[in-house]
């Protein structure tokens, strides 16, 4: 099973992404984890959250090759309804959720983690918005939660890495100096946070999103509108064809 959880005595939700060789993430996958998402607004005994890859690293982005294999649109519809389901999911959980990212974070992965409140990462983690190689273009909505507009732009089209130690620089991740320290320093904040008397923490967290006004919902719609136009015309899969045989362009490194 490609996703896992687990509840801590003090409240902390655990979730898992395993699904080897590189954590990427299918149509099910995308959906199981938006209703464990979905879920906690109705569980008082869960008071934060946390969301880990196993293995080699955090996510490697939507299952492309799943998307290729399926036939006319559902591969892609698949997908696009997935990532907004599961991003919007964590956007608005009813409590916090802390993304632990280690080594790399890609295309879907960058999403998911632009979307939670929390990030901590090792220093040389690698997050690469690798929507245009795959004929896409969402994901700016959530990657605004990572990055400011301009590095978002040159990010998003060059899809080349942004590492954490300069995410750290924006004050949008927690840079550690070493992977193996992500883990713990991710389930430290995670169990102060859920120390905290739960209705207040609770009620914060729809006060800040509500300070924040990210509608993540309609802005991602409306930037998949194009990813799905792409589709229709045949350019977005000569382009995932492209990025599947190079085996994701060099975004994993000899080390991963």
């Amino acid at each position: 099973m490609a996703i896992r959880q687990s509840l801590s005595a003090t409240g902390v939700l655990e979730i898992v992404i395993d699904a080897p060789p590189v954590n990427a993430v299918g149509i099910a996958d995308l959906a199981e984890l938006a209703r464990a998402v979905a879920e906690i607004e109705e569980r008082p005994d869960i008071r934060a959250v946390l969301i880990r890859g196993e293995g080699r690293g955090f996510i490697g982005g939507g299952d492309v090759k799943e998307v290729q294999r399926l036939e006319g649109f559902t591969g892609i519809l698949g997908q696009v309804t997935g990532s907004r389901n599961l991003t919007v999911g964590i956007h608005d959980c009813a409590v916090p959720v802390i993304a632990a990212v280690h080594r790399y974070c890609i295309g879907l992965g960058v999403l998911v983690a632009g979307a939670c409140d929390v990030v901590v990462a090792d220093a040389g983690c690698r997050f690469v918005l690798a929507e245009v190689d795959n004929g896409a273009t969402g994901g700016a909505v959530q990657a605004m939660g990572l990055m400011p507009d301009k590095r978002l732009r040159q990010a998003m089209f060059t899809c080349e890495p942004v590492l954490a130690r300069e995410l750290a620089t924006y004050g949008t991740v927690v840079a550690v100096a070493d992977e193996a320290v992500v883990l713990s320093e991710a389930r430290r904040l995670a169990s102060v946070m859920a120390s905290k008397p739960p209705t207040v923490l609770r009620a914060a967290k729809r006060s800040i999103n509500g300070s924040a006004r990210r509608d993540i919902e309609a802005l991602y719609r409306q930037e998949t509108a194009h990813t799905l136009e792409l589709n229709m015309r045949g350019d977005a899969r000569d382009a995932r064809e492209t990025f599947v045989s190079g085996e994701r362009r060099g975004y994993l490194s000899k080390n991963d």
